[in-house]
């Protein structure tokens, strides 16, 4: 499994390819891009800083895409997260998984998003036009979790 946090952009299509390499097995790909939204709570967004505890944060991501492997019949993913300054539509974060169906593709895909969204440790803070503000994972995130729960 890739799990990666970095600064850097990352290329959706090569990420796909890199995972199905070599595999004559794969009969799905699923992927999910986050963007940067322009707009948050009726505010403007001119930029998102995203920080993180380097090591702590790769180490709590592998453990969510090794607690998808084990949930769903998946061959690998790949989980990338940007970190650092960046703007509106920016892609931000990429999630990929290969499986032979594309039904435990989808769920282990949305099971690894639904647990980064409020388990994995990054801060974020918006920067608008009234100011700046660190955001929290929102009820909905933290709903959508739920549901996973053994």
């Amino acid at each position: 499994m890739k799990i990666a946090v970095q600064t850097e952009d990352f290329d959706v299509a090569l990420e796909m390819q890199h995972l199905r390499q070599a595999r004559t097995d794969v009969g799905a790909l699923v992927s999910f891009v986050g963007l940067v939204r322009d707009l948050n709570e009726g505010d403007a967004v001119a930029q998102l800083s995203l920080e993180h505890y380097p090591g702590m944060t790769e180490k709590a991501l592998q453990a969510i895409a090794h607690e998808a492997a084990e949930r769903w019949d998946i061959f690998d993913a790949t989980v990338i997260h940007r970190v650092g300054t960046l703007q509106a539509t920016d892609q931000i974060v990429l999630v990929v998984v290969a499986s032979r169906h594309r039904a435990e593709a989808f769920k282990a895909c949305e099971f690894i998003m639904d647990y980064l969204k409020t388990q994995a440790p990054f801060w974020k803070k918006e920067s608008s036009a009234s100011g700046e503000r660190w955001l929290d994972a929102k009820d909905s995130d933290d709903e959508a979790r739920q549901r996973w729960l053994k």
